[in-house]
């Protein structure tokens, strides 16, 4: 019989690390290699087995659905979306309790931060209770670990270990076979109060799971981005632009632009005077003109003039004139030098 999946995204976090941007906005909606971050995160689940019939679960934080909610319709409105408010920021299990509703049955996890590439198709077929994608890493400090026997099945998983031996970092990606074991487990996890430093991660409600008898797999993955942070943004944007995102035979066509491959520039913004490139993304209505920019965003209806600009975040609306600097710019911002 096949199966309906349903998707949860956390997403209510304060995205401090992408500040002064995220002030203005989600971070799911900042731009990236000529969509949003939100667009790739949603479009991830694109080989699952019967994807236009699968739920999705927004969890929100505080103003966020102002915007998340109209751009979803306008973006996505063929997709099955239901959101949720997360007020009270106590971590992941708790973001991901106020969805158990719709949560039954077969469901997918995923960050709103990550991205990955995997293929989801043979889901139908697993027999184990879960899966979790992981990556080596150098340092695995700084993540989540998954911690397997010789069988490759999970023991337990660790959120941010002090030891280096253990490298499979967890991506922020996992599956369920069945949702409302999960919802038990974080029921169980709070009622324990096994947090860390005031948060309940989710790696505690599977290590519950996994306590009465589920059994997890991880599942390698080559490609992990990360967009939590500027230069992390910058760096998904370069690997999304040369593989896929590039419009650059179409923005040599522009007069009087040079364009240097790989770059994204939307046919409604207007450049003049310009060095592209590369791995530049230049959103609907911005303007640039007598402007070199290489390795930057910037984001719709923003003006850049008389600059050379590398590594640069140009938020929405801003306005930035003079002379070469480096930037960090959020939405409405205005400089003249």
């Amino acid at each position: 019989m096949p199966h309906t999946y349903t998707i949860a995204i956390p997403m209510a976090g304060l995205g401090t690390r992408m500040r002064p941007h995220t002030w203005s906005k989600p971070k799911p909606l900042i731009h990236l290699a000529g969509r949003t971050v939100l667009d790739y995160v949603l479009e991830q689940f694109h080989t699952l087995p019967r994807f236009s019939q699968a739920e999705f679960a927004l969890i929100l934080g505080p103003n966020q659905r102002e915007q998340v909610e109209p751009y979803v319709v306008s973006h996505h409105g063929d997709k099955n979306v239901r959101y949720f408010l997360q007020e009270e920021m106590r971590g992941q299990s708790p973001a991901l309790l106020l969805a158990r509703g719709i949560l039954k049955g077969r469901m997918l996890m995923a960050f709103s931060d990550t991205l990955i590439e995997t293929n989801l198709a043979a889901l139908d077929s697993e027999e184990l209770d879960g899966v979790a994608w992981v990556q080596r890493v150098p340092d695995p400090r700084r993540f989540g670990v998954a911690e397997t026997d010789e069988n490759g099945l999970i023991r337990r998983l660790i959120e941010k270990p002090q030891e280096m031996h253990n490298n499979l970092a967890l991506v922020g990606f996992y599956y369920f076979r069945e949702g409302q074991a999960l919802m038990e487990a974080i029921e169980e996890q709070m009622a324990r109060d096994v947090a860390l430093k005031g948060e309940y991660y989710l790696v505690d409600a599977i290590n519950i799971m996994i306590e009465r008898g589920a059994q997890f797999r991880v599942e390698m993955v080559d490609v992990w981005l990360d967009s939590g942070k500027p230069d992390a943004l910058l760096e998904t944007n370069r690997y999304l632009l040369a593989n896929g995102a590039d419009n650059s035979e179409a923005a040599m066509e522009r007069k009087n632009v040079m364009v240097i491959p790989p770059v994204f520039i939307h046919p409604q913004a207007e450049v003049a005077g310009c060095v592209i490139g590369p791995h530049v993304s230049i959103d609907e209505g911005a303007q640039l003109t007598n402007t070199v920019i290489a390795n930057s965003i910037v984001e719709s209806d923003a003006r850049v003039s008389h600059m050379v600009l590398e590594d640069a975040l140009i938020g929405r609306r801003a306005v930035l004139t003079g002379r070469a600097q480096a930037f960090n710019i959020a939405d409405d911002s205005w400089i003249e030098l």
